[in-house]
């Protein structure tokens, strides 16, 4: 099954990075975020991506384009340019990248690459969130349902801790506000039949995918909830890049392979 990552947002909420690159290219323990999703995705066998590239898009074709050097010995001969690998250490995945616009909202990204599809069920989601999402269950789950779209949806964690006080107003503790606050919010990785393109207007480069397209599928009974109560996090701003930074080095709750 193929997997669909938007990548083409320009990331103004973490401009300290993505003025030099998009977002899904802002590295994690040295990896670009984007191949931090890759490999979630490799673990469940799923090997076969398409990049809606879109604000520097050339950053992230230059990287996959290079990757195989990159992660490989080499043996290099400068009087005539010939090269020899000795191994490799990159990965068994395909990536197709397809340039789907500059200022091309989320939707009509989807659109520009249904070519790519082909008419098979694929899976979508965002180049800037990771998560431990059980994605064998996940498409059980949705064959169950039989809709055209599952979208997951998780309770993220507040940013403001919660305070513990005793009768005098002496703090006691600090704990975070539980996620079991009734709240339940759009995490992306959805599991989508070819159909859900016939949900997609014709000239979609102005539209959201989180609007128009779900709120219709929502009308025709054909999305449903898959409810993750396990790790996700979304790279929204410099801070989270920084605690993804600083889980990877300590206890990164995405990593499945």
């Amino acid at each position: 099954m193929k997997v669909v990552i938007f990548a083409g947002g320009k990331g103004t909420r973490i401009s300290e990075e993505s003025h030099l690159k998009p977002k899904p290219m802002i590295e994690i323990g040295g990896k670009p975020i984007l191949w931090h999703i890759m490999k979630m995705y490799q673990a469940f066998g799923h090997t076969e991506f398409i990049v809606c590239c879109g604000y520097k898009g050339y950053v992230i074709k230059e990287y996959v384009y290079h990757y195989f050097l990159h992660n490989s010995d080499l043996t290099i001969d400068l009087s005539n340019n010939e090269m020899q690998i000795h191994n490799s250490n990159a990965e068994p995945i395909k990536v197709t990248l397809v340039d789907t616009g500059l200022d091309t909202m989320t939707a009509g990204r989807l659109k520009r690459v249904e070519p790519y599809v082909k008419g098979e069920r694929f899976m979508l989601t965002y180049g800037d969130g990771v998560a431990n999402i059980d994605m064998k269950e996940q498409l059980a789950y949705h064959e169950e349902k039989g809709v055209t779209c599952t979208m997951t949806i998780v309770q993220p964690g507040s940013r403001f801790g919660m305070i513990e006080l005793d009768e005098n107003n002496i703090v006691k503790a600090f704990a975070e506000k539980p996620k079991e606050d009734g709240t339940w919010i759009n995490g992306g990785f959805f599991i989508c039949e070819p159909e859900t393109f016939d949900y997609l207007p014709e000239d979609a480069d102005d539209v959201m995918w989180e609007r128009y397209p779900l709120e219709k599928l929502t009308e025709a009974g054909a999305l449903a909830a898959y409810r993750h109560h396990g790790f996700w996090k979304c790279m929204d701003t410099l801070r989270d890049n920084m605690d993804l930074n600083r889980m990877w080095d300590e206890d990164p709750k995405w990593k499945n392979w």
